[in-house]
């Protein structure tokens, strides 16, 4: 029973990081969100004998739920929190305004995501590597600390990316004080302003990408309608012409470098 009482809060703070606090009273202090670090401190007193102060015997396979469920989590968290979305996005609104159905497939499309966030994201990844992960595996730094060093890295990416009104509108609503500098505001709200920034640049860029194809399939249309063939589909017509207009201007290449150029 008390490994059960002690386990209880530990998962309620790890599936329900990113909830604040509910106040009746507008006056009182804004509640601080748990960190890596107290999440880690959690664990391991909840995993420790109160007597002996040594890890209990149930402890092992408890961390093992713990991590495996954040591993779980792990794709959905770095997709989330790195440029994936945008380029994901991008990269689906070309293929449907080129028409090709599933050409290029869902895996491909996935595949060529995940390495231009890796090319994008290199800049950031070089310094967690150097401030976090270096000093962590040569005995400088704890885990919780280094884990910590890691989500301030990623929380400077996201707010170079995410628009002032977007971090305005949830620092609003949270009733939290405008901190002197933007970087000290917390995870839960700078993720969703980054995620909803993500959204309207992708699909802003998306709109962009379609108007020429758009053009193209309108002349097309009325090209078929003017010679009396109402009843030949323009989309069976146009597609030869987007996709040989795609390949001239080596479409490809330009998207890839748009992309990778777009994020600050």
């Amino acid at each position: 029973m008390t490994a059960r009482k002690m386990l209880i809060p530990l998962l309620l703070m790890l599936l329900v990081p990113s909830l604040p606090a509910q106040t009746s009273d507008p006056a009182a202090p804004p509640n601080t969100m748990p960190g890596t670090s107290d999440l880690i401190g959690v664990m391991n007193k909840a995993t420790t004998d109160p007597q002996t102060g040594q890890a209990a015997e149930w402890s092992t396979p408890i961390r093992l739920v713990i991590m495996f469920s954040l591993l779980a989590l792990l794709p959905s968290i770095l997709a989330m929190t790195t440029s994936f979305t945008r380029i994901a996005i991008v990269l689906g609104f070309v293929r449907r305004a080129l028409g090709t159905q599933n050409i290029p497939p869902n895996t491909a499309i996935l595949g060529l995501a995940l390495f231009l966030t890796l090319y994008t994201m290199a800049p950031t990844l070089s310094r967690v590597k150097v401030e976090a992960i270096d000093p962590y595996l040569g005995g400088q730094m704890e885990f919780a600390a280094a884990a910590e060093q890691t989500s301030n890295l990623l929380k400077e990416f996201m707010i170079r990316q995410t628009r002032k009104s977007d971090l305005a509108l949830f620092v609003n609503m949270a009733r939290v004080p405008v901190p002197e500098k933007v970087t000290d505001l917390g995870l839960h709200i700078v993720t969703p302003a980054f995620i909803i920034s993500e959204f309207r640049t992708s699909f802003e860029i998306g709109c962009l990408i379609f108007i020429p194809f758009l053009l193209m399939d309108l002349v097309i249309a009325s090209v078929l309608l003017s010679a009396g063939m109402m009843m030949l589909p323009p989309v069976m017509i146009s597609l030869p012409f987007k996709l040989i207009l795609f390949i001239l201007v080596d479409g490809w290449s330009i998207l890839a470098q748009g992309l990778s150029l777009s994020f600050k």
